[in-house]
Order: structure tokens, then C-alpha cells, then sequence
């Protein structure tokens, strides 16, 4: 595998449920066209869009010599689909699947050879939607987060802090539903307590980083309750592709990590690095080794 090989980047369109994705299919410049390799449907951290850690992703994949494929969930980015910025992880495992579709519609796609890469919550979605599609062969997550009912509490404030983000998503549930309009909170601040992510996060504030002029930082309050409900590491023992994991004691949640492995059905390797949640984003020293690790394993198994 090449590391600094020439890639294209091909707009494309794909359908979800009768919504248009928008996405980009990075490719190997070295491909023959009409070759039907292998590829990669890479997604990203909750709230994020494609031009954030799905295309640093994917674009690294292509140079390592695979086809790899980033996009706008529904409600995100360049894609259409209300309500809009809504954390709906059964909306996502769905666009996921749909995804994957997409690919092995393609002449240039071996149908035969698709996988998923997901990064951080992304990790969560790809795990389900891989336990639903026999079509997902492998399966990658870099700094995954993985929650279930047992670990959420000491996430989000104990039992009181659950209790109000609950109410607060019922509520503005009740008001979409009745009157169409989607109660927003920042998705990342370091001012404002009500942001889904309160905190010095300079990966989501920093314009050099994430903060990305295409993202719009914002977060539908009805999301809470979904979210916090959302179990990937119960899907473990449904998961067959084989399945690659890299973490850090030092990023989130590693004893999710350590969970889902454990409870995996499928050919597995967790393997522990260096390094804190927001570095498997963008930082070169942590992202271009966790590239070269998951390149050989989606090189050994598709």
C-alpha cells in the first residue's frame, strides 16, 4: 500500500428512503478504470458531515489502494431530509445500509469486497448496520464509542442527567410533531451548558480543525432520547464480518471498546495505541499509523 498515492474524488448521489445522499467516492488514481476493486463506506463521529473525519478517512484509504466512500447523512451537510441535524442512530444504520447498497450497484465495485469503516460513534452505526447486512464483509472502528445503558450515566451526569436530557427530547419531540419546528442546541460550545458537547473541544471550534465552514454545529434536542437509548455493543453477538478495532486507553469510553469485543461472534483484534479521542480525528502522528492499520485489515479481509 501506497500512502501517498494520487486519489480522484467523484461527487456522487445516492438514495435513502427516498432522500438523495451526497457524498464523495475517493478512489486510487492506479486503478484501471472498469476495474472492480474493493471499497470502504467510512463514517464519521455523531453530528459531523463528510468533509470532516469520514473524508480525511477515506481519502487515506484511497491512497493506501482502496475505494472508499464518504457522505451526508439525511438532515446533514449537502443532504437533504427533515428534520434537519437530527441524531437518529436508526436513520443513520439505515442511510448506512443503503449506502452499501449504492456501492454494489456499481460496475467499479466488487459487491463481493465492501466494508465499513466508522470513527468514534460512527463506530456504534456500523456495528448494527453490519449485524443487519450480510453485504458489510469487514468491519473497522477507530477510537470507537461504544455505549449501552450501563455506561451512558457516567457519560452524561448520572441518572439526573439522563433524566433531563430525556425530558428535554420528549419535549421538543412533542413540539415537532405538533408543529414542525426542531428545537436546536450547539452540537460543541465551551460557553453554552445546553450544547450536546459543553467543553473545551477545540477539534468541533477550531476553524483549522473541525470547524469546518460546511458543518453547522447544531443539534436537533429530540435526538437525546434516541441517542441515549442507542445500544451498539448489544449487537455483538450478531456481528459476522470480521472486525478490527484500534483504541486508546486515553480516548472515550475504552471499556465499551473492550465490551463489544469481547462479545464478538466474528473474527476480532482490539488493538491498543496512544493517543486521545479528538487526535484519531486529524492529528498525523495518530491518524496515518491508525490508516496503515486499518488499510491491512480491510487488505486481509476483502
Amino acid at each position: 500500500m501506497n500512502p501517498n498515492g494520487d486519489v480522484c474524488v467523484e461527487g456522487v448521489a445516492l438514495p435513502s428512503e427516498g432522500v438523495e445522499l451526497v457524498g464523495s467516492l475517493y478512489r486510487p488514481a492506479s486503478r484501471p478504470t472498469g476495474d472492480a476493486g474493493p471499497a470502504v463506506v467510512v463514517v464519521g463521529s455523531w453530528t459531523t458531515i463528510k468533509e470532516q473525519m469520514a473524508g480525511r478517512y477515506a481519502a487515506g484509504l484511497a491512497q493506501r489502494g482502496l475505494t472508499a466512500l464518504a457522505f451526508d447523512f439525511r438532515g446533514y451537510g449537502e443532504s437533504k431530509g427533515d428534520p434537519q441535524d437530527f441524531e437518529s442512530p436508526e436513520r443513520k444504520i439505515t442511510d448506512i445500509v443503503n449506502a452499501v447498497d449504492y456501492l454494489t450497484s456499481r460496475p467499479d465495485i466488487d459487491s463481493s469486497r465492501i466494508g465499513a469503516l466508522g470513527i468514534c460513534a460512527g463506530s456504534g452505526y456500523v456495528a448494527v448496520a453490519a449485524s443487519r447486512t450480510p453485504q458489510i464483509r469487514s468491519v473497522a472502528m477507530v477510537a470507537p464509542w461504544l455505549h449501552d445503558r450501563t455506561l451512558v450515566p457516567d457519560i452524561y451526569g448520572g441518572a439526573e442527567g439522563i433524566r433531563e436530557r430525556m425530558t428535554l427530547g420528549e419535549a421538543a419531540r412533542d413540539k415537532y410533531e405538533s408543529t414542525g419546528e426542531v428545537d436546536y442546541v450547539p452540537a460543541a460550545s465551551d460557553t453554552d451548558v445546553q450544547a450536546a458537547m459543553y467543553g473545551p473541544f477545540d477539534y468541533y471550534l477550531n476553524a483549522d480543525r473541525g470547524a469546518v465552514p460546511q458543518w453547522r454545529n447544531r443539534f436537533a434536542v429530540m435526538s437525546w432520547p434516541q441517542w441515549l437509548t442507542f445500544d451498539p455493543i448489544s449487537v455483538a453477538p450478531r456481528c459476522t464480518a470480521p472486525t478490527f478495532m484500534l483504541h486508546s486507553p486515553d480516548a472515550a469510553i475504552p471499556e465499551g471498546a473492550r465490551r463489544f469485543h469481547d462479545a464478538l461472534a466474528a473474527p476480532k483484534e482490539l488493538q491498543w495505541t496512544t493517543g486521545t479521542q479528538f487526535d484519531f480525528y486529524d492529528q498525523e502522528p495518530t491518524v496515518a499509523p491508525a490508516l496503515d492499520s486499518v488499510g491491512a485489515h480491510f487488505g486481509r479481509t476483502l
